[in-house]
């Protein structure tokens, strides 16, 4: 769903009182491979069911935006812009954008290579944490005036590539740590998450396919709001 996961990875805990930033940050990062590693299968069984089949050349420029600002400025990003207050401040302004993008967007059914660019840029804008790679490239397609449905085809196809890339280079740099001790409950967090975006496949195609996007920007703004008040009464 295009309510980002990186977002609820990093509140969701907080809120729960889980110990979960007890971990070292090996283990935090080696488990959250695995939970996108989970949802790959299920991302890529819903592209594949839209129906649009998009040109190499065009999926290309998809990717290269988030490819080159990934290798370039992930970590800082992390490093910088990964706290409670500053992901849930990112989730309440990318929910705003999201219902205003929206509200503007047009009925086109064919995206074009000025969309697949805005796509690409939107993605590497998600690198910051609560913005979300669907609901950003959502809220790029809509203000260039695709329909929702060439929107979702659009977020799903642009993800696919960018997301098994993402999981395989952050794989590869936990492997060659000492990140793997806790292997079984790695195993169950994807399975887990496999199971959750194959039961949110429908789903997804209905709220971002052909209704308002408004409950997803609710949804986004009130979990950020409530992420920031819990943030502020425990000072």
């Amino acid at each position: 769903m295009p309510v980002s996961s990186s977002a609820h990875l990093a509140i969701v805990p907080r809120l729960l009182g889980w110990r979960y930033d007890a971990l070292a940050p090996d283990e935090r990062k080696a488990f959250e491979v695995a939970l996108h590693a989970g949802t790959a299968p299920a991302l890529a069984l819903t592209a594949l069911a839209g129906g649009r089949r998009p040109r190499p050349a065009m999926l290309a420029l998809t990717v290269i935006p988030p490819a080159v600002a990934g290798l370039v400025l992930e970590r800082p990003i992390e490093r910088r812009l990964g706290g409670p207050r500053t992901v849930a401040a990112a989730q309440i302004a990318a929910g705003a954008a999201l219902w205003l993008a929206d509200r503007r967007g047009g009925d086109r059914a064919e995206p074009d290579a000025g969309d697949h660019v805005a796509a690409g840029v939107a993605q590497a804008l998600a690198l910051v944490p609560g913005v979300s790679r669907a609901g950003a490239v959502l809220t790029a397609a809509r203000l260039r005036g695709l329909g929702r449905p060439a929107a979702a085809d659009l977020a799903l196809q642009a993800a696919l590539p960018v997301t098994a890339g993402a999981a395989a280079l952050k794989a590869f740099r936990v492997t060659r740590g000492d990140a793997l001790d806790g292997v079984p409950g790695m195993a169950a967090g994807a399975g887990a998450s496999l199971t959750a975006a194959m039961a949110a496949r429908s789903v997804f195609r209905r709220v971002a396919g052909e209704g308002s996007y408004w409950p997803l920007a609710a949804y986004r703004i009130a979990f950020g709001a409530l992420a920031l008040a819990a943030s502020w009464l425990r000072r």
